[in-house]
């Protein structure tokens, strides 16, 4: 299974959602594959923002090592779920998709049609936002493996 975890700049939100999901699964299913990308391209091959590797961090995951991509078209046939930080994020995704498919595997990261707030202007958003990802990680995680 190939997951992809999108948001706006590929430094706060996405990256926290890809280091946390790949980290929950890797004993589980080592054969997932689990990335992030940006639906902007300024911070492409950078690393995520210092204060997303900071909280990750101070709750056991390391995301240090990874960069940020450019979302693009050829994305949505390499991955299975393409899951949006936000409804921006969402809109700017579907203007790739060609086809139903690629639509149906397009959705927001929260399942409540609610969005995961951008932290990059407010560092004390930082720790809620973490907290809000993790716990959806988890049960997205539960949602996957019962589709397996």
């Amino acid at each position: 299974m190939k997951i992809l975890m999108v948001c706006l700049g590929n430094i706060c939100r996405s990256p926290l959602a890809e280091g946390i999901v790949r980290q929950l699964v890797a004993e589980q299913h080592p054969d997932w594959e689990v990335a992030s990308a940006g639906t902007g391209d300024w911070h492409v091959g950078q690393p995520a923002d210092h204060r997303s590797i900071a909280i990750a961090k101070s709750y056991g995951y390391d995301i240090s090592a990874q960069r940020a991509r450019h979302f693009n078209s050829a994305m949505l046939e390499e991955y299975d779920h393409i899951l949006v930080m936000d409804k921006n994020n969402l809109r700017d995704v579907l203007k790739y998709a060609t086809t139903e498919q690629q639509r149906k595997k397009v959705r927001l990261f929260l399942t409540d049609e609610s969005e995961v707030t951008d932290p990059y202007y407010d560092d004390s958003l930082f720790d809620p936002v973490f907290l809000t990802i993790e716990e959806r990680a988890k049960k997205l995680i539960e949602e996957l493996n019962q589709n397996i």
